[in-house]
């Protein structure tokens, strides 16, 4: 391989400087500018080049459509009744059957769309277990309003008289009437034991 040296340049006004000869192979090849390099040109698609990575756009999918059958129980309130009861005193309540409430039971048919519930049907409604009545007794019986230390009925009052008499009551009886207990109201005046007998 035969080198080629390049005849140094000419002078210049005043200038020593020489330039070093070029010095290159003669049967070696050029290399192309960078600028012309492959892997810096950008790659452009021809019309008729279709890209490997499409992707078509594939049907809709088909939602999932579910039925089930599910129960709930639902509570039944008991109702109250009251009943008179002359041996209890008037305005008292005792409760006779203590009330117990029942149970519904309901059957819905639930349709699940894509697993969300679009829709719930009632299918069935049955009691499974029914209410208790709850029964109250309410008293009726009057309290006695006589007084208890005479055996026929002297009135409770602040003062009892005998009527007919003088006194100013407020509560007035007519005799004759037996004192049993003690002549709070001094009715028997002269101390036979009966009181309002004149």
């Amino acid at each position: 391989m035969a080198a080629l040296v390049s005849p140094p340049p000419t002078e210049t006004r005043g200038t020593a400087a020489k330039a070093a000869p070029t010095i290159s192979a003669a049967n070696e090849p050029t290399t192309a500018p960078a600028s012309d390099s492959p892997s810096s040109t950008p790659l452009t698609p021809s019309a008729d080049v279709t890209p490997s990575a499409a992707v078509t756009p594939s049907a809709a999918a088909t939602p999932v459509v579910e039925t089930r059958t599910v129960t709930e129980k639902q509570r039944i309130n008991y109702k109250t009744r009251t009943v008179e009861d002359s041996s209890l005193p008037e305005g008292t309540r005792k409760v006779k059957t203590r009330g117990v409430p029942g149970v519904r039971t309901l059957t819905y048919e639930i349709t699940l769309t894509d697993g969300v519930q679009t829709a719930k049907n009632l299918t069935r409604s049955q009691v499974t277990k029914a209410p208790v009545t709850q029964v109250v007794r309410v008293g009726t019986k009057q309290e006695s309003q006589c007084d208890p230390n005479y055996s026929g009925c002297v009135p409770i009052a602040s003062d009892v008289d005998c009527a007919g008499g003088g006194g100013n009551g407020p509560a007035y009886v007519y005799g004759p009437v037996r004192v049993i207990g003690s002549d709070i109201y001094d009715l028997d005046r002269d101390g036979d034991g009966i009181g309002c007998d004149d």
